[in-house]
């Protein structure tokens, strides 16, 4: 059994010309495209260990692909559906909270019940 091979790391800022992460391929249209990544990028935090981002070569990115009219379509539903509330079933007019659950007036319901 090989082992893995290790990847190159880069002080935050200091990675050659020619590499970029995923945010910034897509920033100018571009996408990994399926390429293995070429090194990493560390920023390094106080208390923590660094942050890591991943780092592929520009001149092997594709295109991104372009939104069709049945991405858009699935987009609108997905985000329709992180809108509705389960527990009233309406639509709340804004993205539910994950660490609530349900829309703040169910909530808030819940948890004038609970005391």
């Amino acid at each position: 059994m090989t082992s893995p091979a290790v990847l190159p790391v880069y002080r935050w800022r200091l990675a050659p010309e020619g590499l970029a992460t995923r945010r910034q391929l897509r920033a100018v249209g571009l996408r990994p495209g399926g390429q293995h990544v070429i090194a990493q990028l560390e920023r390094p935090r106080r208390r923590r260990g660094p942050l890591v981002a991943y780092l592929y070569r520009i001149d092997r990115a594709k295109p991104v692909r372009p939104m069709t009219a049945a991405r858009w379509a699935a987009l609108d539903r997905a985000n329709a559906a992180r809108r509705r509330c389960p527990a009233c079933r309406r639509d709340a007019g804004y993205v539910i909270p994950v660490s609530l659950g349900v829309c703040v007036p169910c909530h808030d319901l819940t948890e004038q019940r609970a005391t």
